[in-house]
């Protein structure tokens, strides 16, 4: 049985993933601020003692990681000083920092195992086409995300370790559904010609697929599930 340990699991895509991966049959250790191994990554060694935690839950073993906990906080560009750079240093904590600390760790434990593993980081369209003026450091985070995955593949793919990212546009969170109330949503659903944003468990579909079915030859791959809205 697969053994994955899942950040963010608690809502939206991360609740998702949990349930997908769980009825495939995967052992599913969760991570969120409602259920799941509390802890707040936004913190200086919260990754480490969440990565201790799942290792000690799942028995010494854990196989695939799934990077999905992360925040998207609007950050006005005319904002105070320390508080612009405060906003900047946070998301990048929590949705790049956090994601490449528990990268390393998986990638340290495979290796000391002589064991193959998998990695699937949820990164974003806005990784390649941007994001809106008061979400930079949300951009930035997750192109640095979609880069660490592809350096990661091309670094340990002749250990069996495998690298894969997902990029969502707007999901039908709580989270999408407050900012597309507040671009106009009518406007910003014609950005999209597939006419609505995605569900959930679409991005489940691609992260079950990546973490579990996907053939080693794809390792570098980023999925784009976003309606057509963003095309590479």
């Amino acid at each position: 049985m697969t053994t994955i340990l899942l950040t963010g699991s608690s809502r939206g895509i991360g609740a998702a993933c949990a349930e997908t991966l769980a009825v495939a049959g995967a052992t599913v250790i969760g991570h969120g601020t409602t259920s799941g191994i509390a802890a707040d990554l936004d913190r200086p060694g919260a990754a480490r003692a969440l990565w201790d935690r799942a290792l000690d839950a799942a028995g010494g073993a854990i196989d695939v990681i799934v990077n999905n906990a992360g925040v998207f906080e609007a950050n006005p560009l005319d904002g105070e000083d320390d508080a612009w750079l405060a906003a900047w240093e946070r998301t990048m904590r929590i949705n790049l920092t956090a994601s490449a600390e528990l990268c390393r760790l998986a990638i340290l434990h495979w290796q000391a195992r002589g064991a193959s593993g998998r990695i699937v980081n949820v990164a974003s369209r806005a990784a390649y086409r941007g994001d809106s003026p008061a979400h930079w450091q949300y951009a930035a985070s997750k192109a640095g995300m979609v880069a660490m995955t592809k350096t990661i593949a091309r670094g340990y793919a002749r250990d069996g370790i495998l690298a894969f990212a997902v990029c969502p546009g707007f999901t039908m969170t709580g989270m999408a559904e407050d900012y597309l109330a507040s671009r106009g949503g009518d406007k910003l659903l014609a950005d999209i010609p597939l006419g609505r944003v995605a569900e959930p468990a679409e991005v489940a579909a691609a992260v079950k697929f990546l973490a579990l079915d996907a053939p080693a030859s794809m390792t570098g791959a980023v999925l784009d599930v976003n309606g057509a809205s963003y095309v590479r």
